[in-house]
């Protein structure tokens, strides 16, 4: 089960692995290389095999259809195996024999590393799908950090790539690496070709001070060399941006002579130019690891972009400064600059300035989601391995606990909307009048709600509530959802709000945050305080800004579909356009052109179009029993239940219905206090209808395959958000409980 490096090199890979084989071959070929193990293949079989691991993988990776999880579905998946992992007790006879090569290796520190077979091959280089672990100094640290590689196996970034490594439950194996740990002034890495530009004649050296860890991660900006492979001849060089430190190279030309030779050394063993990384200089200049140079061509392929989603802690710590004090305030005043322009009363020429306006930063701030708010998310998934590595809490998901009760603007609406009903539940005569308007009256306009409320102001009461109703159309609805603007729609906040006035329950006083804090803090220890309120104020900030972004783009939205309309309605009332239904961003075109001189001609605009239900229709007469998704906020609860797929479905909802939707957008988690329990097709504990679920006590299943067809209007469901399974048709059990509520 124990290989010394020194043996390494004439292993099979399939027992050493990838990286072991190679440094072993490193040192035969006179290489100087840390003295280290490998614990074999062998061992991470005797350890799954012991804590039944593969039955969990099984039934993690087995939840639906593979190539329909999507990348945050996988990601909790690998998380579940992962916090299975960690929690595992290592057998007595394995841990035995790791503890005793390492007290024979005699490191101060060591360093954990993956070497599973085929890793660092010409073919199956992936950088990022494993996981390693530096300045190890104890025995239960060590245990924990090889128990962390295994896992890293069925990472999220592994399992996507599961068809090039071969990933399978039955087969598939891990060996570990420990070597001491190397603490040199410069370290670096090495190309024997430019990735970049691969059919010319360079290679490129880059250096920073410390730990080569500091440059793989990102943490310091790298001197940079470029040389000719032929004769080691510096073409380029560019210093680093460490202030002064980078002002002067940390490499000599005796040192670039050193590397360009071991680059040429290393690139006969492989048969190919490698990638090394390296670390000291002189007489300690020490080779890391060594691989094939890969160089894909750029693809279509999305997993590469998804594993650019993971940003190190830098690079999170940089994101939070600029998404937190500069982007969503600046979205926030885009959106608020643009609501206090009257469209109504603007002339065509500038009401067409208006649309390309809002169209245009539209189409920026979506480039900015997608570039700076998406990565950031992770965040969140930070703060989740951070807490579970250092507690290993048997609820893979409690550190969601330390996000509860953040301030996020879909929270602060459903607080607004919850202060109105109470006031219309203290006024009875107030509630009667407003549920007559509701039934009798089509309220789907402002100004339809304005004429309909006339008779309620004639009372102060009436007249209180008329100003309390409009501000919260005008702050906490002023959004775009399905197509439509829900400030402009009364009738849907009414409705809701009429639903909303029987809750009287108090609500439940949380555990404190500071017990999960103060448990973290006291689990890392005095030494690495700051650095996990750093992680924690990070995941903080990422968990409430990913849900509140969503909100703003809605906002921004919400004003360029209001200058559609208002150009739309214009031409309707000049005879060019038939009817103003919901209107696509497309329409943007033809009522520019129309808008701008286009001739006093008809206008055609694009129609719009529902999202498309692709799943796969169930045979005539066949219904599910129970469904398997993924459990997202724990819980039990009964209920009938509700489709949502649009915005005609909302007003339609009541309370202690279960919520059956595609996914719950964070323009429609006002509907979410209502709802008995939630079932979402969209997967993931970290997706907005999560969140907010687990926020309010409802219980949540989610990655349900097909839900919005499969389950229909009226079905009776119990929702099992521990478990992660919904039950079609009545239970088989009695619910001491009124129909509707969660069981806790």
């Amino acid at each position: 089960m124990i290989v010394w490096l020194s043996n390494a090199g004439a292993e099979a890979e399939h027992v050493v692995g990838g990286k072991a084989r190679m440094l072993g071959r490193l040192l035969d070929a006179g290489h100087r290389v840390p003295a280290g193990f490998c614990i074999t293949v062998e061992g991470y079989e005797r350890f799954v095999a012991s804590a039944g691991l593969r039955d969990t993988i099984r039934m993690e990776l087995g939840r639906k259809d593979f190539s329909d999880m999507r990348w945050e579905e996988i990601w909790d998946a690998a998380l579940r195996i992962r916090s299975a992992f960690l929690s595992a007790p290592m057998p007595s006879g394995v841990a035995g024999r790791i503890l005793e090569s390492c007290r024979t290796l005699a490191a101060g520190s060591v360093v954990v590393r993956s070497s599973a077979p085929g890793e660092d091959s010409a073919t199956a280089s992936h950088a990022g799908l494993h996981e390693s672990r530096a300045g190890i100094r104890d025995e239960d640290s060590l245990l924990d950090a090889c128990r962390v590689v295994w896992a890293s196996l069925w990472s999220d970034a592994a399992l996507l790539y599961r068809h090039e490594l071969g990933l399978d439950v039955s087969n598939s194996g891990m060996a570990v690496v420990i070597q001491g740990f190397v603490d040199a002034e410069v370290s670096g890495v090495g190309f024997g070709v430019d990735p970049r530009r691969p059919q010319e004649d360079r290679e490129l050296v880059e250096a920073v001070p410390g730990p080569c860890e500091d440059l793989v991660s990102g943490r310091l900006d790298p001197d940079r060399w470029v040389m000719s492979r032929a004769t080691g001849r510096v073409l380029e060089w560019s210093g680093g941006d460490r202030g002064e430190s980078g002002a002067r190279p940390l490499l000599t030309d005796a040192h670039l002579d050193t590397l360009h030779h071991t680059l040429r050394d290393v690139e006969v063993l492989l048969e190919g130019p490698p990638d090394i990384e390296w670390t000291g200089l002189d007489q300690a200049f020490t080779l890391l690891q060594a691989r094939p140079v890969t160089t894909r061509a750029k693809s279509e392929d999305e997993r590469e972009w998804y594993l650019s989603l993971r940003p190190n802690a830098a690079r999170l710590k940089d994101l939070c400064e600029r998404v937190e004090n500069d982007l969503i305030p600046a979205l926030e005043a885009q959106a608020r600059a643009f609501a206090t322009e009257a469209v109504s009363s603007m002339g065509d020429e500038e009401l067409a300035k208006a649309i390309s306006e809002r169209g245009e930063a539209l189409e920026e701030w979506r480039t900015t989601y997608k570039d700076e708010f998406i990565p950031f998310a992770h965040g969140v998934r930070h703060l989740g391995i951070y807490y579970n590595d250092a507690l290993q809490p048997d609820d893979p998901y409690e550190f969601v606990r330390l996000l509860e009760h953040q301030p996020m603007i879909a929270t602060e609406r459903n607080q607004a909307l919850s202060r109105l009903a109470a006031t219309i539940a203290q006024n009875p005569s107030l509630k009667q009048e407003l549920t007559e308007l509701a039934s009798s009256e089509r309220l789907e306009s402002r100004a339809a709600w304005a004429d309909a409320s006339k008779p309620l102001r004639t009372s102060a009461a009436g007249e209180e509530f008329c100003a309390s109703f409009e501000e919260l159309l005008d702050s906490q609805l002023n959004i775009a959802f399905d197509g439509e603007s829900l400030d402009e729609r009364a009738d849907l906040a009414l409705e809701l709000l009429l639903q909303l006035v029987p809750s009287t329950e108090a609500a439940e006083t949380p555990t404190r945050l500071n017990d999960f804090e103060e448990r973290l803090l006291e689990a890392v220890g005095p030494e690495r305080r700051e650095e996990a309120l750093d992680v924690l104020r990070i995941g903080r900030v990422s968990w409430r800004l990913r849900d509140d972004d969503n909100i703003l783009m809605a906002r921004l939205e919400n004003e360029l579909r209001r200058a559609l309309a208002e150009a739309a309605h214009r031409l309707a009332a000049a005879g060019r356009l038939d009817h103003v239904g919901r209107i696509p961003e497309s329409a943007a075109t033809p009522l520019l052109e129309a808008l701008s001189g286009g001739g006093g001609g008809r206008v055609s605009l694009p129609a719009w179009e529902d999202r498309i239900d692709t799943a796969q229709p169930m045979s005539p007469g066949e219904s599910p029993r129970q469904i398997v998704g993924q459990p997202a906020a724990p819980g039990l609860a009964t209920g009938t239940a509700r489709v949502v797929r649009g915005v005609a479905d909302l007003a339609r909802f009541r309370r202690g219905d279960i919520m059956v939707c595609d996914a719950i957008q964070p323009t429609m988690t006002q509907l979410v206090p209502l709802a008995a329990a939630v079932v979402e097709r969209r997967g993931g504990m970290l997706i907005h209808g999560a969140i907010i679920a687990r926020e309010l006590g409802v219980p949540c299943v989610n990655g349900v395959p097909n839900a919005v067809s499969v389950l229909k209007d009226g079905d009776v469901l119990t929702v099992d958000g521990f478990l992660g399974i919904v039950t079609v048709g009545p239970a088989e059990f009695e619910l001491e409980l009124p129909k509707g509520r969660p069981v806790q």
